[in-house]
């Protein structure tokens, strides 16, 4: 459940399980290893007991490989080359929504297929500025649905330009930890002031922002 700075986790797990598990990172190994399915049996007796129970549906996948390039409970493709990004930091966002919510994870949670994500550099900095009254003014020209609602796609985020201005860097990450711990007006409020302060706005320029955003959140 995506809410701003933070969200609330459905207590379910899912089972990742890359080619030769658990010895994917041994790249002596080509092609399906019993030596690998052994050891998944043995470190992973409830898992692997789990898996079991689906062997004969799992073996019917793509017949050319399955339990020929990788072993039967092993993942046709387990994105090798991008796997990591998902247990790195990283802000959580649904495509669709009448009121921009974006989640600051570093517990290595999964969203749903509707939901982007973004990973990398100064994450808390960033996921702050989206969430301030700068970062919903920022995205108000985001393309909409036929109900009104905004359609958030990593095409939408890509051109915003977010300056990075250092020495607010560790005090947003307070900030988040603490509006992630308990959600205040008063954190809410030091957070527009430093991200309005990061854009250089004017007194008039930050009243303007305020109202405008305000004013479109009540007609949604």
């Amino acid at each position: 459940d995506i809410k701003r700075y933070s969200y609330e986790w459905a207590d379910l797990w899912l089972i990742y399980i890359p080619w030769h598990f658990p010895y994917q990172f041994d790249e002596s190994i080509q092609g399906a290893s019993t030596k690998a399915e052994e050891a998944f049996k043995v470190q992973y007796p409830a898992v692997y007991s789990h898996m079991l129970q689906y062997k004969e549906s799992l073996l019917k996948r793509n017949k050319a490989e399955t339990g020929i390039r990788y072993e039967w409970y092993a993942m046709q493709r387990w994105g090798a080359k991008y796997w990591e990004d998902f247990s790195q930091p990283k802000i959580i966002w649904k495509r669709i929504g009448s009121i921009l919510c974006f989640s600051y994870d570093g517990r290595g949670c999964l969203g749903l297929d509707s939901t982007c994500f973004a990973a990398g550099e100064h994450i808390e900095y960033l996921c702050c500025v989206l969430n301030s009254l700068m970062g919903h003014y920022l995205l108000k020209d985001s393309p909409k649905t036929g109900t009104g609602d905004l359609l958030v796609s990593v095409q939408a985020i890509e051109p915003i330009l977010v300056p990075y201005n250092a020495k607010y860097n560790d005090h947003l990450s307070v900030l988040l930890s603490r509006q992630i711990n308990k959600r205040t007006a008063t954190i809410e409020e030091e957070i527009n002031d430093i991200v309005f302060s990061i854009y250089g706005l004017s007194p008039n320029e930050r009243e303007y922002v305020t109202l405008y955003v305000k004013l479109s959140q009540q007609s949604q």
